[in-house]
């Protein structure tokens, strides 16, 4: 007898032990729709529903430093606190001025010095490794998977080869590619932002925030899991040389089997999923606005958004003058001429008025002295295209010497990777160029994670297969890409797509030119984009005489403010079109775009308030169809009970600016 009740207590004390390593814990938000689950114990997984619905089988994640350990096995939960975080956030240069900040969040500490927290928004769920070590750490490896209950249609962009087949490097331009989870090939990388399409018309979409002094993830299918995707890292560069695109590239040619060192006492980047019920709540989203660090920059008062007279497009191709156009200082005293006289902030003097590696060497038919002279005359700011390679030689010393001379900003480009020393680079000129009250405009880079957050003065990012592609492919893909950006790419954050085209045409109709590029769709749907796309700095990327022939466009154009006070996603549907209305002041802006399909939407103005408006309308001709630059002007009389029926013709779209009377 005395034997089975001392077996009795071995089994129950067996028993409480694992419990007391096994826990699980459960996450609601705010509205209790999404619940996140958490099992630790031997490993640690997250699961999602949303209504009760699966979003994310139980998908590991940890940490595996270079020791051996791994933060995320063999778990010892030490302590646990919820607590609910409601806020509201003042925002710099973007799509709305303020953002609610509303979620649930745990944060779990483990033996070893390290913990997770975990968040649950009403419209996704995030999470964070943190550390509280001294000294620093060599993280060889960071374990985050998405595994799906199903076997979805996933929009993936892939990398490609376009830097000399270093696997890590890419330009982060690609078309999505739309496959079954279990059919993303086990060789292929992708990157972030991608989408998954759920059940129910649900969307999830994988995002990350907050990606400091670390690399930025990779996706690759799950080897274990039929339709699950894990991470995957840059190995940190151990060798570089210059290589890639006209050697303007800094090419990795050896990475170590690490991904970083970091200082052991730090919070790592948040891994969120993002839900949708209906597509167009995708149009406006905050999340990575909410997750990534404030502002650094006391003072904001010197960052002014604005449009951009761009000059590379276009291949300085203006007509009608007394000079051979060109890069040179003529041509560019005509694109100031032309952003005066337009109200643009900004003229770019894009690749050709330096040397590509020596910013201190200009080009013999650039007097840049005389142009900057020329500009403040006509308060028009200049902003340096830069490689990366160039400006980082010396960040501080070439900011001071071009800010004293009164320069406003740099567009650096050609950096095409995103491991660690790459992320820190990018936030060390952002605080550098900060200092010297300049902007910065990242070409040829990652998608955004909350730099521009943390960094305001970093107004823009490319990170997309923009409009620079037409001037050497007539892939008709394009009008469905445009119209799949609002949902995958913008989710990040602004998108440098460069719109402005004026040599529109239709579907079959486009060809590669150099110097007289054209897009595809019609001339509203090139206007729209100056509503839809989200861009502090917004390009205006076809030539001033294209420009000045088209007036009335370049008028309507020139009015659309880059940032705004409010936002409003009223239709759309993934890859098919999408419409966004957004405020500046008491003005009203609507913007609609849709791909191939010609289409009626349906436009509900109650956001409008009381009162009486009148509505400048510039809607798709009814030869759109046919000729492409087709389109006709309207001013209506409308109110907040108004529905507006608007016609898309094929790769159409609209363009409204609603004032009050």
């Amino acid at each position: 007898m005395r034997v089975y009740v001392l077996f009795l207590a071995l089994v129950y004390s067996g028993l409480n032990l694992v419990a007391q390593k096994n826990k699980v814990f459960q996450l609601s938000s705010p509205d209790n729709k999404f619940v996140v689950t958490i099992n630790t114990g031997q490993a640690i997984t997250w699961s999602v529903t949303h209504n009760g619905q699966i979003i994310l089988s139980p998908s590991n994640i940890s940490l595996e430093l270079n020791t051996g350990e791994m933060l995320g096995k063999n778990v010892q939960v030490s302590k646990s606190r919820q607590e609910t975080i409601d806020e509201i956030i003042n925002v710099v240069c973007y799509k709305k001025s303020r953002i609610e900040n509303k979620c649930s969040q745990l944060s779990i500490e483990i033996k070893g010095g390290y913990g997770i927290i975990f968040r649950a928004y009403n419209d996704g769920a995030a999470y964070r490794f943190f550390t509280k070590r001294k000294g620093e750490l060599t993280i060889r490896n960071e374990q985050s998977e998405f595994n799906f209950d199903k076997d979805y249609i996933a929009f993936i962009p892939h990398t490609s080869d376009l830097r000399g087949g270093e696997r890590f490097s890419c330009s982060f331009e690609e078309f999505y590619t739309e496959t079954l989870l279990s059919k993303f090939n086990s060789d292929t990388l992708g990157y972030l932002p991608l989408l998954v399409s759920l059940d129910n018309n649900k969307k999830a979409v994988v995002l990350e925030a907050d990606v400091q002094d670390y690399p930025a993830m990779f996706v690759q299918k799950s080897p274990s899991v039929a339709n699950g995707i894990r991470s995957t890292f840059a190995g940190y560069p151990l060798e570089e040389k210059l290589g890639g695109f006209n050697r303007i590239n800094y090419m990795v040619t050896r990475r170590a089997d690490y991904i970083a060192k970091v200082t052991g006492t730090r919070n790592f980047p948040w891994r969120i999923i993002v839900v949708s019920e209906q597509d167009k709540d995708l149009l406006n989203n905050d999340m990575v606005q909410r997750l990534s660090e404030p502002s650094k920059i006391g003072d904001v008062s010197w960052i002014k958004p604005g449009k951009v007279a761009w000059d590379w497009w276009n291949d300085w191709n203006i007509t009608h003058v007394d000079f051979r156009a060109g890069v040179n200082t003529l041509t560019y005293k005509s694109y100031i001429d032309f952003a005066a006289a337009n109200h643009l902030e900004y003229v770019v003097l894009d690749e050709g008025w330096s040397d590509d590696w020596d910013l201190n060497r200009l080009s013999p038919a650039i007097d840049l002295k005389e142009l900057l002279e020329h500009a403040r005359q006509k308060n028009v700011g200049l902003i340096l295209w830069s490689t990366w390679y160039a400006l980082s030689r010396d960040v501080d010393g070439l900011s001071a010497k071009y800010a004293a001379m009164g320069v406003k900003g740099f567009k650096v480009d050609f950096l095409d990777r995103n491991d660690q020393k790459m992320i820190a680079s990018c936030y060390d000129m952002a605080a550098i160029a900060s200092k010297h009250q300049l902007l910065l405009d990242f070409h040829g880079m990652f998608p955004p994670q909350g730099l521009q957050r943390t960094w305001p003065n970093v107004i823009n990012f490319e990170g997309v297969r923009g409009m620079e592609y037409s001037k050497w492919s007539a892939d008709e893909r394009v009008p469905k890409h445009e119209v799949s950006l609002p949902y995958i790419r913008m989710m990040a954050g602004p998108m440098d797509y460069t719109p402005g085209a004026l040599r529109n045409t239709t579907r079959g109709n486009a060809r590669p030119s150099n110097s007289l590029p054209v897009s595809q769709g019609t001339r509203c749907h090139q206007m729209a984009m100056y509503i839809v796309y989200e861009g502090p700095l917004q390009m205006l990327a076809d030539n001033p005489t294209a420009y000045m022939q088209e007036q009335e466009c370049t008028d309507f154009i020139s009015r659309v403010p880059t940032t705004f006070d409010e936002t409003v996603a009223i239709d759309g549907k993934l890859g098919e079109y999408a419409v966004i209305a957004r405020k500046k002041d008491n003005t009203w802006y609507i913007g609609g775009m849709s791909n191939w399909t010609a289409r009626n939407v349906v436009i509900d103005l109650s956001f409008l308030g009381d009162g009486n408006y009148s509505a400048e309308v510039f809607r798709d001709g009814i030869n759109a169809d046919r000729n492409a630059t087709d389109y006709k002007k309207e001013i209506i009389p409308v109110n907040a009970s108004r529905k507006l029926d608007v016609h898309l013709a094929p790769g159409g779209g609209f363009a409204i600016r609603i004032t009050k009377k």
